[in-house]
Formats: C-alpha cells, structure tokens, sequence
C-alpha cells in the first residue's frame, strides 16, 4: 500500500510526489511569471506537478494548510534557489528551471539517481 495522500484526484503532497518520481513519473516545473534578478537571486514564480506515463497530471500542494475547510493551496516557489532545493531534495541530480512564463521544463529520475 502506498503512503500516497488522496487528498484529491488531480493533487499531490510532497511525500506523494517523491513515491511516484521514484516510481518514475516526471516532475514538471511551470513557470508562472517570468523572473526578475534582485541582487544575486532571481525571484519569480514556480509551480511543480507530476506526469505519469498515462499522460495523468497531479499538482503539488501545500501538505497541512488549508486556506477555508475545503480548499487545498497549490505550493509555489517564489525564488529559483527554492526549485533547485526542492528538486535536489527529491533525488535529482540537475535542475533545469524555466525562466520564460508558460515555459516547462520535465525531470526524471534514472535508476542511478533513484535514493
């Protein structure tokens, strides 16, 4: 049985995400607003969500907040150093982010790489 949240259908916390990457579904990062450089860090927005083979997609989400009783709120990255974090904490050796709002850019974990 896997320790997989069924928060609902199309969403995913992050332990959910990392047993499905494992699994080898991709990790997908959406950039939502181009970024800006601010000293030495960029700052812009970022979503990530999950692809399986099946073309089936689940938005990452914040694990306990819940913004009213049955809202679920969608976790975003504000700085690239936040994506690369949270890319390299799953396994993943490379972090390739998009910088253009719109643009995606697809990870998947090869079996040298799986924890």
């Amino acid at each position: 049985m896997t320790t997989t949240t069924d928060l609902e259908p199309n969403v995913i916390t992050e332990q959910g995400l990392r047993e499905l990457t494992e699994q080898g579904h991709g990790v997908e990062v959406l950039c939502l607003t181009d970024p800006e450089r601010k000293g030495p860090s960029w700052y812009g927005l970022w979503i990530m969500r999950t692809v399986g083979a099946d073309d089936n997609e689940k938005l990452l989400v914040t694990a306990r907040t819940r913004l009213t009783q049955n809202a679920i709120k969608v976790r975003e990255f504000k700085t690239a150093t936040g994506v690369i974090s949270f890319l390299i904490g799953i396994g993943f050796a490379n972090a390739n982010i998009p910088l253009k709002e719109g643009e995606t850019t697809l990870h998947r974990l090869i079996n040298s790489q799986r924890l």
